[in-house]
């Protein structure tokens, strides 16, 4: 059974960097989610091995560390799998103290340590 990536918030260029870099690597399959109620919707009705949630909603600009916060307290969602996109580390460190795993940035995406950590969860 393939892997699957709930993707949540990238805009569209930025999805289809992951889902190329995924789907090679891992034969991965991306779903993307655009905000909050999205993202709960589709992990409530699916099954994901890692949820990527972006530092801002592209549609809305809302906050993707609130997203991460509602899924890590909805005892239902919790033991998924979170990390936020950013390139800021002051947000990621935020997002792991909120439960995410540690993330990556859209800078690294390409790099060996993002592929390491895509590699846990989809590997």
């Amino acid at each position: 059974m393939s892997k699957k990536v709930l993707d949540v918030g990238n805009c569209g260029p930025d999805n289809f960097t992951l889902t190329d870099l995924v789907s090679k690597q891992f034969g991965a399959e991306v779903v993307q989610a655009h905000g909050m109620q999205d993202a709960l919707e589709q992990l409530k009705n699916g099954s994901f091995d890692l949820v990527t949630v972006n530092r801002l909603m592209d549609r809305d600009g809302s906050s993707g560390l609130e997203i991460i916060k509602a899924i890590k307290a909805d005892e239902a969602l919790a033991s998924n799998k979170v990390m936020m996109v950013t390139n800021f580390a002051e947000h990621q460190e935020l997002a792991v103290a909120a439960g995410a795993e540690p993330g990556y940035g859209k800078k690294t995406i390409s790099s060996a340590e993002t592929l390491e950590l895509f590699k846990k969860y989809l590997g």
